[in-house]
């Protein structure tokens, strides 16, 4: 199965006019911003499928079992209900697809990225009434129950395994070479849940060079945060002279050019020749 196709341009305008909104929120949502994701990448994704999706998460944590006790008791509820009864999970092969990024799409066929299925775990256990948030281990995500002193984690890739500090160690010295640090074991920000997500979704299209429109909507949501990287305006302009709107990346890239010159006067001159390069290309 190929990737979705995103929404016509009335109705992508307004998931982004929706998602920039949600983003600048004074508490945003994690999975009205994650669905709208899914909205702009994913055309057959309506309203009302964005409702259906919301009404799962009721659904499912309708199902987690009244468990009293501390944090271990939670994240064994959630495994069980949601990796064993429900068979939510992650494979290899999940990271070649990019519905395994489109929330919707991992609550339908429940599988995804770990990140994705982290954000479910969340939605229904948050609902249930948990004390849980997301983890940003470099190169893994996962879930985190309790206060830091009697702190729990789990692996929804894995099922929601119960994860011991051994393993969490492993996979950052796996990924990063270097030691645990506890920092890392910090609360993930939900805006920035939502930039790596949609980081995973650039990553995807960087390796499919004939999807430079899925590149496009997701800079152009990563832009609508708060608080992203400035090289994405960078990366926005090239893609738009690439796909052939060479007037707007133009701009783009003078106005890119203005933001470097304060620190690195070179770079500036470099990016205001490409802005001429692709005004050129009208010729």
């Amino acid at each position: 199965m190929g990737a979705p196709r995103p929404p016509e341009p009335g109705r992508a305008a307004e998931v982004r006019r929706r998602f920039g909104e949600e983003a600048r929120a004074e508490r945003p949502d994690l999975a009205t911003l994650c669905l709208l994701v899914g909205a702009a990448g994913d055309g057959t994704l309506d309203d009302a499928g964005e409702d259906a999706a919301q009404i799962e998460f009721d659904r499912l944590a309708g199902q987690v079992p009244f468990r009293p006790g501390g944090p271990r008791s939670w994240a064994l509820a959630l495994a069980e209900l949601l990796g064993e009864r429900h068979g939510f999970r992650g494979s290899s092969g999940d990271y070649q697809r990019l519905r395994s990024s489109l929330l919707h799409e991992v609550l339908r066929h429940r599988r995804g990225l770990p990140i994705l299925l982290s954000v479910v775990w969340m939605e229904v256990a948050r609902r249930a009434g948990a004390p849980v948030y997301g983890v940003a281990l470099p190169g893994h995500f996962v879930v985190g129950f309790g206060p830091p002193e009697e702190q729990v984690l789990a692996d929804p890739f894995d099922g929601g395994r119960v994860m011991t500090g051994g393993d969490a160690e492993l996979l950052v010295v796996g990924a990063t070479g270097a030691r645990l640090d506890p920092s890392m074991l910090e609360p993930a920000d939900p805006l920035d849940v939502v930039l790596r997500v949609l980081n995973n979704i650039r990553a995807w299209a960087a390796a499919r060079p004939e999807r430079s429109d899925v590149s496009l909507w997701a800079v152009e949501l990563s832009l609508l945060l708060p608080s992203h990287p400035a090289r994405l305006r960078h990366e926005h302009a090239q893609l738009l002279v690439q796909r052939g709107d060479f007037v707007r990346g133009a701009a783009e890239l003078d106005a890119y050019a203005d933001v470097v010159s304060a620190v690195d006067e070179q770079a500036a001159d470099r990016v205001r020749g490409q802005a001429r390069a692709a005004r050129a290309m009208l010729n």
